[in-house]
């Protein structure tokens, strides 16, 4: 892990600014331009962790069309993705001929469908295949990695692996962990679903992308150039220096401040901090 200038040396201003910005952005306006609307319209935890995995998976390109594809996936579901998960026969599945979502097609959401039906009836469900078999988490990475092996235990093409990240293979998993922050966080300010509870806002790790990962460079938080896992270890291990308790949530926090910073509003740590 590279060297970074601890973060107790920028004393409170820091973690008072992100806390701030954390109340700011994490508002229910906020999901108007976020994936996260699409399993917070779903009021029955499964069709939520259903409808929001698959909206992590494709949660890359323009958030427009990201959200658009989203809402496709849960018509083609006929909006009750948990049942369509457990029971769709080949009939229902030939309404999947067709989707795409970048290099994510019709054939891939076949075998996410497999996999998760699996999960559900093999493992007790998406939240507890994260779990080792004392119940535990035991380290984010592992507990990524194993819910992978896990969901591609049934036969399955190779192609469609590509579509679940491996922190053991250095990725730095942002959908797989935007998606544990949907489920694990708490629904405080209307962001988050807070649905799972046998995983710890503690054992959450951020969802890096190039709006966190610029802003958390510029603050000093972050200073490992490479988007990888090790990176999402450092900026993690900062951000538990300023809320040991809840660290992600100021995953948007810095979002929010990067998005900005891409529109000339805020671009230094000056600004941040005023």
């Amino acid at each position: 892990m590279a060297h970074r200038k601890p973060v107790l040396l920028l004393g409170d201003d820091l973690r008072s600014a992100l806390d701030e910005a954390y109340v700011r952005f994490a508002r229910p306006s906020f999901i108007a331009d976020d994936p996260i609307q699409v399993p917070r319209a779903f009021t029955r935890r499964e069709d939520a962790e259903v409808i929001g995995f698959l909206t992590a998976t494709i949660a890359w390109g323009q958030r427009k069309t990201i959200i658009a594809n989203a809402w496709k996936l849960a018509r083609l579901m006929d909006e009750r993705p948990y049942e369509f998960v457990m029971h769709a026969d080949a009939a229902d599945l030939k309404h999947a001929d067709g989707f795409v979502h970048r290099t994510f097609n019709s054939t891939d959401l076949r075998h996410f469908v497999q996999g998760l039906r699996h999960l559900y009836q093999v493992h007790g469900g998406l939240e507890d295949a994260f779990l080792n078999e004392q119940g535990r988490i035991g380290s984010m990475a592992e507990a990524i990695s194993r819910f992978k092996h896990r969901f591609f235990e049934p036969r399955h093409q190779i192609r469609t692996r590509k579509h679940v990240a491996d922190p053991a293979r250095g990725s730095n998993a942002k959908r797989i962990n935007m998606f544990l922050r949907w489920m694990v966080r708490p629904n405080d300010l209307g962001v988050d679903l807070g649905l799972w509870k046998r995983i710890s806002t503690v054992d959450l790790m951020v969802p890096l992308d190039v709006h966190t990962g610029r802003m958390a460079r510029e603050l000093g938080l972050l200073v490992r150039k490479q988007d990888d896992w090790k990176a999402v270890e450092e900026l993690t291990a900062a951000l538990r220096m300023l809320d040991p308790v809840d660290p992600v949530k100021y995953d948007i926090a810095l979002f929010g401040l990067g998005v900005e910073a891409t529109t000339g509003r805020i671009g230094n740590r000056q600004a941040v901090l005023r």
